[in-house]
């Protein structure tokens, strides 16, 4: 059974947004560093964005700056991922792994070793 559950994926037309969610019901999410992955049909696993102790760090690929926002609800043990101006570049599968930090104070999401990891979920961007 996974630890960790991502939900939000779906058919979406150029230039919309969706908003995944990823959580969790035995790791309590503010105490880990939180990556979102994605992975194509024939390409390689990619790290899409991060996030670190909320507030201290994020990370982003150069291919989502300004379209993708990750935050945390730590109220809800959730991370969002907000896709917005979604592309057809971005159909994949998208998971989220997490990664418990020891030291928030030089944690850097982006070169963590993730430990736990969801089954992912399929976003389609398709007219």
């Amino acid at each position: 059974q996974a630890q960790v559950v991502e939900s939000g994926g779906g058919l979406v037309q150029p230039g919309g947004s969706l908003r995944l969610s990823c959580t969790a019901s035995v790791l309590t999410l503010r105490e880990y560093g939180v990556g979102w992955f994605r992975q194509a049909p024939g390409k390689k696993r990619e790290m899409v964005s991060c996030i670190s102790l909320e507030g201290l760090g994020t990370y982003y690929a150069d291919s989502v700056k300004g379209r993708f926002t990750i935050t945390r609800d730590n109220a809800k043990n959730t991370v969002y991922l907000q896709m917005n101006s979604l592309e057809p570049e971005d159909t994949a599968v998208y998971y989220c792994a997490a990664d418990l930090i020891y030291n928030s104070m030089t944690y850097r999401c982006s070169s963590a070793e993730y430990d736990y990891w969801g089954q992912g979920t399929q976003v389609t961007v398709s007219s």
